[in-house]
């Protein structure tokens, strides 16, 4: 295991480029599988969790190969698991899927391994239980313990036949013919959402989902841009089955839960002045934004525009006293990945931040909620668990101390920007989970130092 030594910094201030939208890249490599003929994506996030979904379809005999990028940078080839294939502003990854439509995946010698992924798990549940075949699903110790359930309770109710440890992976999926339901989930969930309309492409008529508030829709909005017919109604997404998927030719804006450390970082380090570009800022995913706006931070959104169907910009952040408030409803999906580093901003802040509705936190790669609350109070700061969310009493300053990840990416990346405004020197320990979605964090965390 690694570890991770963060002193106090001084002002924070240069141009960064995140790495490419995680949520993004998973569902392109999906849908790029599922259509008919070849795909093209440019700026793949080439980090471990995405690579274990490419790894999912080449078991299951999709050809997927790199492409020169844009500067003669990219990957030839995607490289192994856990490999740092990760390129910033000075290169582009780029893929090319023959996909083979609905019902070309043959079935997979051995039990796909999602790693840490959670997402690569729910989603392919939806795909895989409309396959004539057999599969089985599993994962690393950290995702054998988050509850499938979820999807798994759904997808039983279109005709899948699953089986799990007790609503935790492994899964063993029989695959068969499935049928179109309405389905009314009691979360606010994308993976949930995502992995009932893929099974819904399997299904001869309409299947829709119902949610108490939006999630994440990335899904949508990819599906639609394959050909599929998608209907959105309030918070109700329909789609028509038994569709021809086309391929696609996409770009992949820079992930928001990725940009969202340095979004807090430049928010909190005493007169920084940071500019973070290619952005993506769907609104089902710009809760972040409006919470830190509310708490008095200098955020500006510049060069707002269009890619490949997702809105972008590039955001311009600047020092600013934070202080504290109630969070809760609708924002609360919009924001959930973030709440980790939410959570250091909050800790600086002038007076109280209350965190509520936000139980799904216990059921991440870690219980966010109180690996949050034991590592900060590590830190000094004064806070209070809830069973669905925290209390966090700000102070000007953080004390210095050894904290640990848990083996959760958000944890440990989080941790390393409360190091930022710390008196001394923090250690943040089992640091290696970066690589599941932010390989090259320190690198870049490293560049906006003056």
């Amino acid at each position: 295991m690694s570890r991770i030594i963060i002193r106090h910094r001084k002002p924070l201030s240069g141009e960064i480029i995140p790495p490419s939208d995680k949520s993004i890249s998973h569902r392109a490599v999906i849908i790029s599988s599922l259509a008919e003929g070849k795909s093209l994506i440019r700026n793949f996030l080439a980090a471990e969790d995405p690579l274990r979904t490419i790894e999912a379809f080449r078991q299951m005999g999709i050809i997927i190969e790199g492409a020169e990028g844009s500067r003669g940078r990219g990957v030839k080839s995607i490289r192994p698991i856990g490999v740092d294939s990760y390129r910033d502003s000075e290169g582009s990854n780029e893929i090319v899927i023959q996909g083979k439509g609905l019902m070309g995946l043959k079935k997979p010698e051995n039990a796909i391994d999602c790693g840490n992924s959670g997402t690569t798990m729910r989603l392919m549940c939806g795909i895989l239980s409309g396959q004539p075949f057999s599969s089985a699903l599993t994962g690393d110790s950290s995702l054998l313990r988050r509850p499938m359930q979820r999807v798994i309770t759904p997808l039983a109710k279109m005709g899948a036949d699953i089986t799990s440890d007790k609503g935790c992976p492994p899964l063993n999926i029989k695959g068969g013919v499935l049928s179109p339901i309405h389905y009314t989930s009691p979360v606010a969930s994308a993976q949930v959402k995502s992995a009932i309309l893929l099974a819904g492409l399997y299904c001869k008529g309409v299947t829709s989902v119902s949610e108490p508030s939006r999630s994440r829709d990335h899904t949508e909005r990819m599906l639609k841009a394959a050909g599929v017919n998608i209907d959105i109604k309030d918070l109700i997404v329909s789609i028509t089955g038994r569709s021809e998927l086309r391929p696609l030719e996409t770009t992949i804006p820079g992930d928001i839960s990725s940009a969202a450390f340095f979004i807090v970082a430049g928010s909190i380090v005493r007169d920084s002045d940071i500019l973070i570009k290619n952005v993506g800022i769907n609104p089902t995913r710009t809760g972040l934004l409006d919470i830190l706006k509310m708490m008095g931070a200098d955020i500006t959104l510049e060069n707002e525009r269009e890619a490949s169907g997702e809105p972008v910009a590039d955001i311009n952040v600047k020092y600013s006293r934070l202080t504290g408030v109630d969070i809760g409803g609708d924002i609360v999906p919009k924001a959930i990945d973030e709440f980790p580093v939410l959570c250091i901003a909050a800790s600086v802040a002038n007076g109280t931040t209350k965190i509520t509705g936000a139980k799904e936190l216990r059921v991440k790669e870690s219980d966010r909620i109180t690996t949050m609350a034991n590592e900060l109070r590590k830190m000094g700061v004064d806070i209070e668990e809830l069973e669905d969310g925290l209390v966090i009493r700000g102070r000007e300053k953080l004390q210095a101390s050894s904290v640990q990840s848990y083996g959760d990416h958000r944890v440990a990346m989080s941790m390393a920007i409360a190091g930022l405004v710390a008196d001394g020197e923090t250690i943040i320990e089992d640091t290696d989970c970066i690589e599941t979605s932010f390989p090259g964090f320190m690198k870049m965390l490293g560049k906006l130092h003056q």
